[in-house]
């Protein structure tokens, strides 16, 4: 699709919202129970298309993609109404007699562009989101996962009109011409270059941006931790979707005195969830291309590996790798990893790793596993991060009563459930004065009487 179409577009989809067809109640439920529809109608085909582009298994791909999905537009249709309702607040005394309350309004044509790691979840589920709100939604899908975001199209395309809903397929070029038009939103997913240009884009109009982006994750194991289960869970968390996982754990900080258990335990999950060769377990994913395969590659230092290292060009599979004895001035510290290594870095003391944390760029996601309390409770509140788990990994994006987003340098804004509905609202705050009567303490002329109520009210 080329610029002009692309406008052309754009202005189809803002004539038809200016229209007010997308903000009765009816036509969102109707819209959301479309979206349901089309997703289990097209469910085999999303498994098969995920199973190509990244080796997802069908189970992984309902667990971690389309069944999030279902489970997103289930609570927007329970609670729909409710957001939509108006909130009413307290009035003043100074402005009696009035009712003040607040309205949530969509904000009009969308843009969301989304990444090829979670193609189906994170193109979908801000999609139900905005058109919960009630707005009109371009989605432009990565050119990576191109068999999945060709059965999205299809499948959208199938569902909507284009005036409601469209896909713009493409790379590069299409994404620049969807950077220049004028929308109302911008929902960004995916690298924290390209979220930059974003923003940059976005600047222009002064058009309202959400930007999921990613860095690396710390995931701390304290000395007080279960160690056999953090290993389990972390494990599983690192290496879920061959660590193409925005949220996964990039690194381990691990106290010292723990760290050959646990790495023992690491070796031991890795055999349990994967085999003894994950190269040959048709449920463990693979890298999303050559490219990436050999950037996650180059990563690796073949000194310092203790389980795993072996890889298939063929298959572009990269298996469950830990490495020991990592340094911060390692390649492997050096950017997020987004593939199946796990560095550990030691060390003595808990307020050791605040400090360094503090010195780092915020990261999406932030782990630590502890038995005490007060220690992650103490760590949490001084450190920066997007959300996360104590005693756990990844699974905290998978409650919809909790927003999930970024923290400056991992992005802004949130979305999922009630804040993904309010993250493309607006929120309007009316006042709706009586005319039964008007209080003329506003007024000039200004007198003596008018100034002792003002100092009785206003203070």
């Amino acid at each position: 699709m080329d610029t002009i179409e692309i406008k052309a577009l754009v202005e189809s989809q803002r004539s038809y919202f200016e229209t007010g067809a997308t903000l009765p109640y009816k036509k969102r439920i109707e819209t959301l129970n479309k979206l349901y529809d089309g997703i289990n109608r097209y469910r085999d085909e999303l498994s098969d298309a995920l199973k190509s582009d990244l080796g997802k298994s069908s189970t992984e791909s309902f667990m971690c993609e389309i069944g999030l999905v279902l489970s997103e537009i289930t609570y927007m249709r329970k609670h729909l109404r409710g957001f939509m309702r108006e909130k009413h607040v307290k009035t003043p005394i100074t402005n009696f007699a009035a009712r003040s309350y607040t309205v949530s309004s969509p904000y009009g044509v969308t843009l969301i562009m989304s990444p090829w790691n979670y193609p189906v979840l994170l193109s979908l589920t801000p999609l139900a989101d905005a058109l919960a709100a009630g707005n009109t939604v371009i989605l432009k899908p990565s050119a990576y996962s191109e068999k999945t975001s060709a059965v999205m199209a299809k499948m959208l395309n199938d569902e909507f009109p284009k005036e409601l809903v469209a896909v713009v397929t493409g790379g590069r070029a299409e994404n620049t011409s969807l950077l220049d038009q004028h929308f109302d939103y911008m929902f960004f997913t995916g690298s924290k270059a390209v979220g930059g240009e974003v923003l940059r884009s976005a600047s222009e109009y002064l058009t309202p941006v959400t930007l999921e982006l990613g860095g690396k994750s710390p995931c701390i194991i304290e000395k007080s931790a279960n160690i056999k289960l953090s290993a389990t869970r972390v494990v599983w968390g690192k290496f879920l979707n061959c660590g193409q996982t925005c949220v996964a754990p990039d690194y381990i900080l691990c106290d010292e005195s723990v760290k050959e258990e646990f790495v023992s335990e690491l070796k031991k999950q890795i055999e349990k969830q994967f085999g003894k060769d994950p190269l040959d377990n048709p449920d463990y994913g693979k890298m999303i291309n050559e490219k990436h395969f050999k950037r996650v590659l180059n990563l690796m230092d073949a000194s310092k590996i203790v389980a795993g290292g072996e890889s298939d060009a063929e298959t572009l599979r990269i298996a469950p790798t830990v490495m020991d004895s990592v340094t911060w001035d390692d390649a492997v510290m050096q950017e997020e990893i987004f593939g199946p290594v796990l560095p550990i870095v030691t060390f003595k003391d808990i307020e050791e790793v605040v400090k360094v944390l503090n010195g780092m760029d915020s990261p999406l996601a932030f782990y630590i596993f502890t038995g005490s309390k007060k220690i992650a409770k103490d760590v949490i509140a001084r450190t920066g991060f997007g959300g996360g788990c104590i005693n756990d990994t990844v699974v905290h994006l998978a409650t919809t009563e909790m927003g999930f987003g970024g923290f400056g340098s991992s992005g802004m804004g949130a979305y999922h459930g009630k804040t993904g509905f309010e993250t493309f609202s607006h929120k309007k705050s009316i006042m709706d004065k009586k005319t039964w009567i008007d209080v003329p303490m506003r007024y000039q002329p200004f007198k003596k009487y008018k100034d002792m109520m003002l100092h009785t009210f206003l203070k």
